[in-house]
């Protein structure tokens, strides 16, 4: 009986495996379609110069300058300060060895000057201009995608314009954009901190990035859908296998860079995951795939948001807001 039970319990689970994996393939190859990103850019002339201007600054003058630090300004400074006396052919102990021995502290203090001058200005004003961008891009391809007849049914909420017609809707509007920004800020410091998890850290770091990224790459169409927060949560929380493939290309494409490096590059590929993400029929491509399979048991909804969600609703709590409790219920995931 025990036998028996467990075989059926090992055939359920390479069932949801295998169904876990065909979803996380679906998700992977929608985030892989960036011929969307040439067709929205030759529909729409503002989107193709917002687009351009992301490659210009983060790719040209933010990567291009990492390059030339690297290639070309530490060589010449190691060659003009170099760590020790040059090599001669007799024995005699280097005349200089103390001027010698202060080279590498001043190159390291020149290197340190270009940073702070010139990196961490630069990366500072690359990430304000870049939020800007992103959500004129996001903006430019959704109404790219409406114009030609393209238009998503993804979620598509109902009450949308009618909440958005008396104040008690624009004020729940505020409150969700609120939660929003302290669900993704402490999810955020989650990612961060798994990092350092002896021997899975890493890949739990890459899972739980993945879902980060493929979160922001959908939250601006849900937004300007209207889809309403408890329904995305629900709908990515419900879907999770093909929202961890949507992302894993944007984290696997900075995944192994140095930091400043990695931030560049997802700077770059970052908006072009927006337009794919924006041209997605993802609720399609999702019930597509289940209609293919025989056995439709669902293979469960993983609170991704849960420890987020907690946190965030007990800073929320401290303020003595009258209709929390209202917000608190839409909220609940």
């Amino acid at each position: 009986m025990e036998t028996t039970s467990t075989r059926d319990l090992t055939a359920d689970f390479a069932i949801k495996l295998k169904q876990s994996s065909l979803l996380w393939l679906e998700g992977f190859r929608e985030a892989c379609c960036l011929h969307r990103v040439v067709i929205y850019c030759l529909r729409s002339r503002e989107l193709a110069i917002r687009t351009g201007q992301c490659f210009l600054l983060n790719g040209f003058i933010f990567l291009g300058s990492i390059l030339v630090l690297r290639s070309l300004v530490i060589p010449t400074l190691q060659w003009v300060l170099p760590d020790g006396c040059p090599q001669m052919d007799s024995q005699e102990t280097c005349p200089y060895g103390s001027i010698f021995r202060f080279y590498p502290f001043l190159r390291l203090g020149l290197i340190q000057i270009f940073y702070v001058f010139w990196f961490y200005p630069m990366y500072i004003s690359s990430f304000i201009l870049s939020t800007i961008w992103y959500n004129d891009i996001a903006k430019y391809g959704f109404f790219a995608i409406e114009k030609y007849g393209s238009k998503s049914s993804d979620q598509k909420d109902s009450s949308a314009t009618d909440k958005a017609a008396d104040i008690e809707g624009v004020m729940i509007g505020i409150a969700e954009q609120v939660y929003s920004v302290l669900l993704l800020s402490f999810f955020f410091l989650e990612v961060y901190v798994t990092g350092f998890i002896p021997y899975i850290g890493k890949a739990v770091n890459f899972l739980l990035l993945s879902w980060m990224y493929a979160y922001y790459c959908f939250e601006y169409k849900w937004n300007y859908s209207g889809l309403s927060l408890d329904k995305r949560l629900d709908f990515f929380e419900s879907n999770w296998p093909f929202f961890a493939g949507f992302g894993s290309p944007c984290v696997l494409s900075a995944f192994f860079f140095s930091p400043l490096v990695s931030y560049g590059v997802m700077a770059i590929l970052y908006p072009l995951f927006v337009l794919t993400a924006t041209g997605s029929e993802a609720d399609k491509v999702i019930a597509s795939q289940r209609n293919k399979w025989k056995d439709t048991t669902e293979f469960g909804r993983i609170p991704i948001f849960v420890s987020a969600n907690y946190v965030s609703m007990k800073l929320l709590s401290l303020f003595p807001i009258e209709p929390r409790q209202k917000v608190n219920d839409e909220k609940a995931l």
